[in-house]
């Protein structure tokens, strides 16, 4: 992921229904380059859906799933490029970095078990994760 990629998700959160011509124009490319841009957000799991998150939807501790996420990094990972990869994530609040057989805790919250295998996936082909090991809360106290 690059700045305009960074860019065109900046403004698909503020109005996820901009046209790619007017993505284009906003971070300097043709309509057909942002549309390809956004496509492969898509497929890569960065960009889950279009949707209306509502009540019990919402993602956090009004709805969806809290879990933790024990991650070991790769050996060609490199701790400040995971941090920061992982930063972006809407879905990751928290990363501790531990010591013990895990490199990092995650905590984050996904709105169902298809967002958390996607940010699984997300983990290990973006950011360099080798292993996990998910935790689903059952309840808060």
């Amino acid at each position: 992921m690059d700045r305009i990629d960074e860019q065109i998700l900046g403004l698909l959160r503020e109005n996820a229904r901009r046209s790619f011509s007017e993505l284009g124009r906003r971070v300097g490319l043709s309509t057909n380059a942002t549309a390809a841009r956004v496509r492969r957000l898509e497929t890569d799991g960065v960009i889950l859906g279009y949707t209306i998150l509502a009540g019990q939807d919402v993602p956090g501790p009004r709805g969806g799933l809290e879990v933790f996420i024990d991650v070991r990094l790769d050996t060609e990972t490199d701790y400040d490029t995971f941090t920061t990869l992982i930063e972006t994530d809407r879905q990751v609040v928290e990363a501790i970095h531990m010591t013990g057989p895990y490199d990092y805790l995650l905590r984050a919250y996904v709105p169902d078990t298809r967002a958390l295998d996607l940010l699984l996936r997300r983990l290990k082909k973006k950011c360099g994760a080798a292993q996990t090991q998910t935790r689903v809360a059952l309840r808060a106290p």
